[in-house]
């Protein structure tokens, strides 16, 4: 270890009431700005400001939620552009003025929504940048697929649980646009045999990588790298190299960079040349003179001293999965502009962590220290190249799992009493619940599907257990009849949807029990997962002092439906208006029993009530309409979804400023009838993704 760190050394150096109120007197300053406008303010927004908000946000200083409506005006808004789309959404979405207030007349709403739109293109142009991603270490499912590529193994570097799904046969085959018919797979996280994978062996994976709220586990501003990890690191980068699994067998670079040249050869050349191309690949753009040189020299006095070739070259690439320069993801700042076009090779590295999760591969490299990368028809084909190749996977195996929240089934603990089933033989029913929804997502992906297949499938992908357990087939001999399977590999079919209470990523057996309880289902809980994954508009947490739901009705509440329970919820001011908008959400999957299976009533006899509306103009009385509901607000699905892969790709917080782009992205995948691939493609063309932010000062990155 102590070798170790001295070759390191030597080598590296507001709630929607709130909104509403705001915007009322955001708008008085905007349109206070002249005197033509005063008149217009007076005639329509005083009126409107008197009969929505004073009663709750009077301009006395004791208005609710701390807004004192005198503290705005139309210059503060105008420099406000989170504000100012804050407002637009109330406005746009109908969620401004509350369901117990008058609605605002149409045309007014419209003609408002114009206004603010002028302003926040004003702002975004004038005062907006995009948000800089910090610079920040691979994740550790990054990590593992970068050193499998640079080495070329034929192994995985270490076990990782949070991929979800296990490959098995290489069904996963994108070039060819087709899935197959049948499966295999296995599922981790709650399965102990599929931690048996060809692996190298005394390599032990550092901890996982926590989520961001509302986010992914490649967020920047949650991947720092402490002195403590660092070390750890250094012992990982040794433990690889020097691990009895890594040959000439699994080490596809090892002719290449590990072996011993001709003793005709000049070494110094060989060394120079071999170090060149793997500094270079690892560390993801062409490497320097000194650094070349220092690799080379550590390399040459080790092997003066007598050192075995083999093994000095261990040390060196060990060293080098270790070095800052290939763990940290960085941009180089600008020193003309804060923001601009982010070079062809930061772009290639911005292309493969988004589709590969890994480091570029050869012809990205190429094309990028060309100078080739940006220009439209190249870029256009790398892109058509890379969603072909079948390193796009690692995409599905950490994008689907974490956008749809899967990993909350994994604490899932229905009552064994009221759903045995659910523990059938020796594994958990959630272990092929788990893999319907990620199944779905790679099948509308390798196809090219619309996305509106993921909200309303005519197809789908099960095994024999999962099929029986939609169906409520609870005994054993029923269950064995349909094949329970196998831990270890579990057979999916896909099937055709003949009913559509079932069939894409909202209503399957995964979603409902993840965000249910041990008893009862949690209608809150599945409405916020709604709006947060499908609309991408997660609400804001609860107030702290509002007690949660007994998971078992009291002796006086035996006779009520959950809805009526539910009900106590609305009554505070400061919950009514979240309530508003994922209560109806989260009601029209009440159906679908904590486990998925449906039911048309509760044990207490009395019949699930599902209606509701969406969005205050899409009623519905059934699960199918409200699929129709969301279908009709597809543009907004879409918009949604491109926000979280935009998210994804950028590795930050989307800002305001991001705005336009997702307009652009979400219009030219409506015109393209909605294909998956239309839809990342456009993300990768987006100038967010073309662009980088630099901070005040160009980081070390020597």
């Amino acid at each position: 270890m102590h070798m170790q760190q001295r070759l390191f050394r030597s080598l590296v150096a507001p709630c929607q009431l709130i909104v509403a109120t705001a915007f009322l007197f955001a708008t008085l300053g905007v349109l206070n700005a002249t005197g033509d406008e005063t008149d217009h303010f007076k005639s329509i927004i005083a009126p409107t400001l008197q009969t929505h908000c004073v009663k709750c946000h009077g301009l006395d200083g004791a208005a609710e939620g701390d807004v004192n409506l005198s503290s705005l005006s139309g210059e503060s808004i105008a420099r406000d552009p989170e504000l100012l789309q804050s407002l637009i959404d109330v406005l746009e979405y109908e969620e401004m003025p509350p369901e117990d207030e008058p609605e605002l007349d149409p045309s007014s709403r419209a003609e408002l929504l114009s206004e603010l739109d002028k302003l926040l293109e004003s702002s975004i142009v004038k005062k907006t940048t995009f948000a800089r991603t910090p610079i920040r270490r691979m994740n550790r499912f990054q990590y593992n697929n970068a050193v499998i590529d640079l080495f070329q193994l034929k192994v995985i570097v270490f076990t990782l649980p949070e991929r979800m799904m296990r490959e098995h046969g290489n069904y996963f085959q994108p070039a060819t646009g087709k899935m197959a018919p049948k499966v295999t797979v296995g599922s981790r996280p709650l399965g102990k045999s599929q931690m048996i994978e060809p692996r190298l062996a005394g390599v032990a994976a550092f901890p996982q990588d926590l989520r961001a709220e509302h986010g992914f586990d490649n967020r920047g501003d949650h991947l720092s790298l402490s002195p403590l990890l660092m070390e750890a690191f250094l012992s990982l980068g040794e433990s690889i190299t020097q691990s009895p699994d890594f040959n000439e067998t699994n080490v596809g670079i090892w002719n290449a960079f590990f072996a011993k040249p001709a003793e005709s050869t000049n070494l110094h050349e060989q060394l120079t040349t071999r170090l060149e191309t793997f500094l270079t690949t690892a560390f993801r753009r062409p490497v320097d003179a000194n650094t070349l040189d220092r690799y080379v020299t550590f390399a040459e006095r080790r092997i003066a001293t007598g050192a075995d070739f083999t093994n000095v070259m261990k040390d060196v690439a060990s060293a080098v999965i270790a070095s800052p320069r290939f763990l940290y993801l960085y941009e180089f700042a600008s020193e003309n502009k804060p923001t601009t076009e982010i070079a062809n090779l930061e772009l290639a590295s911005r292309m493969s962590f988004f589709l590969w999760g890994s480091i570029p591969d050869t012809t990205l490299m190429e094309l990028a220290t060309k100078g080739e990368l940006h220009q439209p028809e190249v870029y256009d084909s790398q892109i058509d190249r890379m969603l072909k190749d079948r390193k796009l996977k690692r995409f599905c195996d950490s994008f689907p799992s974490q956008w749809l929240q899967l990993e909350r089934i994994i604490s899932s603990v229905p009552n064994p009493k009221k759903f045995r089933r659910f523990y059938f033989a020796k594994f958990r029913e959630s272990m092929h619940m788990m893999l319907e929804p990620l199944l779905l997502f790679e099948t509308v992906l390798i196809e090219d599907l619309p996305i509106t297949q993921l909200i309303d499938s005519d197809f789908t992908y099960r095994s024999a257990a999962l099929e029986g357990s939609y169906k409520d087939l609870a005994s054993d001999t029923e269950l064995g009849k349909r094949g329970r399977g196998s831990p270890i590999e579990l057979v999916f079919h896909r099937l055709p949807i003949h009913d559509r209470r079932s069939g894409g990523v909202i209503t399957n057996a995964a979603v409902m029990t993840m965000t249910s309880g041990p008893n009862r289902t949690k209608p809150i809980t599945r409405g916020a997962w709604v709006a947060t994954v499908i609309f991408n508009d997660p609400p804001d947490p609860p107030p702290a002092n509002v007690p949660a739901l007994d998971e078992k009705p009291s002796h006086a509440e035996e006779h009520l439906t959950l809805r009526e329970r539910l009900s106590l919820h609305r009554q505070r001011s400061d919950c009514k208006g979240c309530h508003e908008q994922i209560d109806p959400l989260g009601f029209a999957l009440e159906n679908f029993d904590p486990v998925g299976v449906w039911r048309d009533e509760y044990a207490n006899g009395r019949s699930v009530d599902m209606s509701g509306q969406l969005f205050r103009k899409h009623e519905f009385s059934n699960v199918v309409e409200f699929k129709d509901a969301i279908l009709n607000e597809k543009d907004r699905f879409t918009r949604g979804l491109a926000g979280h892969l935009l998210s994804f790709a950028l590795a930050r917080e989307l800002t305001v400023a991001d705005r336009p782009a997702l307009d652009e992205i979400s219009e030219a995948t409506a015109a393209e009838n909605y294909k998956m691939k239309t839809l990342i493609k456009q993300v990768m063309m987006c100038e967010p993704f073309h662009s980088k932010t630099s901070p005040q000062s160009t980081p070390d990155t020597k």
